[in-house]
């Protein structure tokens, strides 16, 4: 009995000297990539695609998304978890929209928007497949510059008006996202979030015959703007080893 119970003594303690030597293992592939952003000190990114909601448009009649290439970057100095970012994106397009205003037709013109921003992103993950928060705030300047029509009650153009709308002001911006690192130097994003954008509002709308007359209006608008997706690359740089 003695004997017996000294060999079950013995395998217990093989067993555990079994798992202690193995416990190193599984913490191996954790170890490896929980330092992909922590071992460079810096990152830079790329936004490869974006659909985006720009800010609301004189009278028009719903904010629509925008399909966007190659539209923004971003610089990020990293710091194991935690990553500082500063971000900027431009927008140069043409565009038109439906008006909700009597005797109105789709307006027609050029849109630019800008924005700079500085924040942070934290990471939940030590994976290839790494989900992070982040929060970003900074400064954005929005403008249309078109042409909108006045029909009459036949259905004809009664007159012309030029159209300028121009907004800059604060924003923030929230997002949740994935990076995927194929490499240890090379992540792929995808990134989803939503802005509150508080901004000086200008509307100036100005006829196109000899009277060329016209009315400016001025006030101030806060607005939430969903950014559904964002697709990017990033790259790593300056290895701290």
């Amino acid at each position: 009995m003695i004997y017996f119970w000294v060999d079950i003594t013995q395998s217990i303690l093989r067993m555990r000297l079994i798992l202690l030597f193995c416990l190193p293992c599984f913490f191996v592939p954790i170890i490896s990539f929980s330092q992909i952003n922590g071992n460079y000190r810096y990152s830079i990114a790329a936004r490869g695609f974006a659909a985006i909601r720009v800010p609301k448009i004189f009278n028009q009649e719903s904010e629509r998304y925008l399909n966007t290439t190659l539209n923004g970057g971003m610089i990020k100095f990293n710091d194991n978890e935690f990553s500082y970012r500063i971000s900027g994106n431009f927008i140069d397009k043409a565009l038109s929209f439906d008006n909700n205003c009597i005797n109105c037709d789709l307006a027609r013109g050029r849109l630019k928007d800008y924005a700079f921003k500085v924040g942070f992103e934290k990471n939940f993950s030590y994976s290839r497949l790494q989900p992070y928060f982040a929060l970003d705030m900074g400064y954005r300047y929005n403008r249309f510059k078109g042409l909108v029509n006045t029909i009459n009650n036949q259905r004809s153009i009664a007159s012309v008006h030029d159209l300028e709308d121009t907004k800059s002001g604060g924003t923030a911006a929230s997002a949740i996202g994935l990076k995927i690192h194929p490499v240890e130097y090379i992540s792929i994003f995808i990134e989803s979030g939503i802005e509150f954008y508080y901004a000086y509002v200008r509307q100036d709308v100005t006829a196109q015959d000899i009277t060329a007359s016209g009315k400016q209006i001025k006030f101030n608008r806060g607005e939430f703007l969903l950014n559904p997706l964002s697709i990017g690359i990033q790259i790593q740089l300056t290895n701290k080893n």
